[in-house]
Parts: structure tokens; C-alpha cells; sequence
């Protein structure tokens, strides 16, 4: 895979990056962050496959959808515009029924996912368990990761990193310059090897493992580093040999670094189009299969989604995907979605054959959706 250099000036890079993180950038400049957000730092890159996979398209009345979100009647012209929607794709019984773009965005034209490149490297742990690199869930990380001995993550199993109940201390507020979070975006943007890790594995333990649920992206670079020593390949370059080219991406991608040449960055950064987004979503909804060849576990698809028994608390969470309620709060449907800051989502909900994609624009990292994107989708389900 190629390594490229962030083509941005050194000093103005790291300004825009901290602002543009803390929802402290006018529109036209987090445009042009998240659309190209692979100048900001050094990234490995993932070739678009030489024969794409159909997405067949079928004709969906749309101008008749319609949902109830917190009181207000709505259609499909109020939640991209208010939700502020720059792609959307909707996808039912394997057709493309809806695929929008807005502000000049196009078809081919990448997006920076966020934290839902979390939904993507905890996949690559199941397909690295599936081809036996990792033995199971139970293991501990240091039996791949010996660096870890000693440290907050000491007694931690695969399993419990994928369920974020480590015990670690960590603090996600992305606005805040002291948490933990934005600290981890200074070690990124410093791009010293190994400096990410190191941070992790130097964290007060608060509980005991498997315990108490604690939201990390952090964590989620521990995932890179596990699929990293258990395969010896990149996270990039397994997800290219398994994924990428297998599922016939029509588009290139890219996955940022924490360092030249180092690792990729598991838990944000990663830049695709998204068609390609709702390529990897319709192979996870359909239980990881690709042909007649099985590459996740079987039972993945139902434990990714959850939600998870953490303690004495059920956790609307699984292997960092998010658990989806329905409109009565149940969780039976077993529908889930992936989740990055600003509003990037990718939904799946196996039992009515559905899933949505989209890209988004919000003012803030969290808390400004003024129509809720569960409630959109849950409508999709009921109609589409």
C-alpha cells in the first residue's frame, strides 16, 4: 500500500484539525475537512477493486414517507435538510431505493467516517478470528500484545476491548482540550510511533475488566495494534486482502496514520464513498458472507449487535456497533448502526433487509440532530 504525506501546512493542519473536532469551524471549512480529510495527516491507502459489485437500483416512492420525531411530523425533504445530509443512501431487499447528494458531493467522492471506522476495524477482529490468527474472544490482548503487561490493560480479553468494559479511565468529550480524547488527537497529530499505545496502557484502572462500560476511541487503537500483531499485515492491507477487493469496492480509500509508515488510526479517519459504505454494511447485514465463503464467525452478526449484560447493566451497545430500540424501546429486531461525530451513520437492520447510509455536516460533535436518525430509520424499516 502507498503512504502519503498530508499536503497541508504543518502549523495550519494542526489548528484546523483541533477546531474542526471541537465544532469550532464555520460550514465551508468542515467541508472541506470532511471531504478531504485525507490531507490532514499521512494515510495508507486501499485500491478500488478492478470489478466493482452491482448495486441495483429499484424505484421507491419516496414523496410519500413520512415519520413522527419527538412530536413533529416529517418526510424525507425535512430530515436532509434539517439534519444537514450531504449523502444519503438507502438500501432495501438489495436495491439502492434512495441515493442523494448534496453541496456538490458526487458518487466517487470520499468522506471521512469518523467513529465508524470502529464498526470497521472490530470487523477485521472477526475475520482475523474466523482465520484462526486469533484464537478467540477470551484471550487476552497481552498474549498478542505484550507491551500491555502491567498496564491498565493487563487482564483485559479480546472480548471485553470490543464491549469498551476495560476499566480504564477515559474521558471521550471531544470540545474538552483536557480529556483523554483530544489528548490521543494530540499524540496523532505529533505522529510519533507507538506514542497512542503507549498513552493507553499508561491509564488509571477505575474497575475491574468487564465490568462497567465506559465509551473509548482509544480502545479502539488497541484493536488496530491486536489485528496488526495477530495478522502481521496493516489493518489497511488486511482489510483490502478480505474485505476491499473481495466485496468489489468501486472506489479507493484511505485510513489515517498515527505515524509515517505506522499504524492506522482503528478508531476514526477512515475515507471512502458511499456506495462503498453500503457495500461493507449489506456484507455485514447478510452474517459476513461473501460468495458461498463464510468470513466472519457465524454468530458475529447477532453479538457485534447487541445489546451487552456489562455488569449489572444492559448496554445498548455491542462489538462497537450501536444497538438500535425500535419505536416501543425493544431491542428484538436486533437492528444496529455504526456511529461517528457530526452525524456520520451507517444503519443495518437484518430481519427487514434495510440499511441506510449517510454523510453529514452538524454543527457539533454530538447533540445537534434536530430530527433523531433512529426515528428516520425505524420509519425506513416500517415503509420502505
Amino acid at each position: 500500500m502507498q503512504n502519503d504525506e498530508g499536503q497541508n501546512d504543518e502549523g495550519q493542519k494542526d489548528i484546523d484539525v483541533r477546531r474542526a473536532y471541537a465544532g469550532l469551524v464555520m460550514p465551508d471549512e468542515q467541508f472541506r475537512f470532511f471531504s478531504a480529510a485525507d490531507d490532514c495527516f499521512p494515510v495508507r491507502r486501499i485500491p478500488a477493486s478492478p470489478k466493482p459489485s452491482e448495486l441495483a437500483q429499484k424505484d421507491w416512492d419516496f414523496e410519500r414517507f413520512s415519520f413522527e420525531s419527538e412530536g413533529h411530523h416529517c418526510n424525507l425533504f425535512d430530515y436532509i435538510s434539517r439534519n444537514r445530509i450531504l449523502g444519503l443512501l438507502l438500501m432495501k431487499d438489495d436495491y439502492v431505493c434512495f441515493e442523494n447528494y448534496q453541496r456538490g458531493l458526487r458518487a466517487d467522492s470520499h468522506w471521512l467516517s469518523m467513529s465508524m471506522a470502529k464498526s470497521i476495524a472490530s470487523t477485521l477482529v472477526a475475520v482475523a478470528i474466523q482465520d484462526g490468527h486469533i484464537a478467540g474472544l477470551d484471550d487476552r490482548l497481552v498474549k498478542y500484545l505484550p507491551a500491555l503487561e502491567g498496564g491498565a490493560y493487563n487482564d483485559v480479553t479480546v472480548k471485553q476491548l470490543l464491549l469498551m468494559s476495560s476499566g480504564a479511565d477515559w474521558n471521550e468529550d471531544h470540545t474538552n482540550p483536557e480529556s483523554h480524547r483530544r489528548k490521543v488527537l494530540e499524540l496523532q497529530i505529533a505522529q510519533a510511533p507507538g506514542s497512542v499505545g503507549r498513552y493507553m496502557s499508561a491509564l488509571e484502572k477505575l474497575h475491574p475488566a468487564g465490568q462497567h462500560w465506559n465509551y473509548s476511541t482509544g480502545e479502539t487503537h488497541i484493536v488496530g495494534e491486536l489485528v496488526q500483531a495477530a495478522t502481521g499485515q496493516w489493518l489497511s492491507d488486511y482489510l483490502n486482502e478480505k474485505l476491499w477487493q473481495p466485496l468489489g469496492m468501486e472506489g479507493d480509500a484511505s485510513w489515517w496514520l498515527e505515524s509515517p509508515n505506522g499504524l492506522e488510526v482503528a478508531g476514526s479517519g477512515f475515507n471512502a464513498c458511499l456506495r462503498d459504505y453500503a457495500r461493507f454494511a449489506r456484507f455485514f447485514m447478510k452474517g459476513g458472507k461473501i460468495g458461498s465463503q463464510q468470513i466472519l464467525p457465524e454468530s458475529w452478526l447477532y453479538q457485534a449487535a447487541g445489546p451487552s449484560q456489562i455488569g449489572d447493566t444492559l448496554v445498548p451497545y455491542g462489538y462497537m456497533w450501536w444497538s438500535l430500540a425500535d419505536r416501543q424501546g425493544s431491542f428484538e429486531r436486533r437492528a444496529f448502526s455504526a456511529r461517528g461525530i457530526f452525524g456520520q451513520r451507517i444503519y443495518i437492520s437484518p430481519k427487514d433487509n434495510c440499511l441506510a447510509v449517510m454523510f453529514c455536516q452538524r454543527s457539533r460533535p454530538l447533540g445537534d440532530s434536530p430530527l433523531l436518525d433512529d426515528d428516520f430509520f425505524n420509519a425506513f424499516c416500517e415503509q420502505a
